[in-house]
């Protein structure tokens, strides 16, 4: 009977081990976001960076499963302007209330809630993006490169949904209302 309770007890070990999670921390100086605002009816449009402050991706199994990714909002740049001036006008205009209210939402969060496994490899990942306080689900396709363990993706979100409106005289007729990001995870 004892040889009995200590089989089981070492298989139900064995097993919580197998099934383990484990957290992957990203590099966040080899992690980026590059942001991209377009105008509505011109071509053209401000880009620029976004820096993560800290993240990790849950992994079960071999698997990607999960992951949590904390944004900088104060770390946003303007990599399009090349005037000092204007990119200082445009990140303090970024910054203000009107669009990310960095002094009341420092921090944004993206948070896997599952993932999606294709025969080529690449996923698609459903999230929570929370920006100035909102949170709504997001959805997008994701090629992770395991040799360099990173992982890339690309979306765009409607800023409306986040409050992140422009108080334009042109009631934001000039801008469009989407916000593309190119995501680059590395660990």
């Amino acid at each position: 009977m004892r040889k009995i309770i200590i089989t089981i007890i070492c298989i139900a070990c064995l097993s919580t081990i197998s099934n383990a999670q484990e957290k992957l921390h990203i590099n966040t100086s080899k992690s980026s976001i590059k942001w991209n605002g377009e105008l509505t009816f011109h071509f053209g449009g401000h880009d620029g960076f976004i820096q993560f402050k800290e993240g990790y991706f849950i992994k079960t199994k071999d698997a990607l499963t999960g992951g949590e990714f904390i944004i900088d909002m104060n770390s946003i740049t303007n990599t399009d302007i090349k005037t000092k001036k204007g990119n200082e006008s445009l990140v303090m205009h970024l910054k203000d209330s009107d669009f990310f209210d960095v002094k009341k939402y420092p921090l944004a969060i993206i948070v896997f809630t599952s993932v999606e496994y294709f025969e080529d490899k690449s996923m698609r990942i459903h999230a929570n993006l929370t920006i100035k306080g909102i949170t709504k689900p997001i959805r997008f396709n994701a090629t992770p490169n395991y040799q360099e363990k990173s992982l890339r993706a690309k979306f765009k979100i409607d800023r409306r949904e986040w409050n992140v409106n422009y108080k334009s005289k042109i009631k934001n007729s000039a801008i469009s209302d989407a916000i593309g990001f190119e995501v680059t995870l590395n660990l």
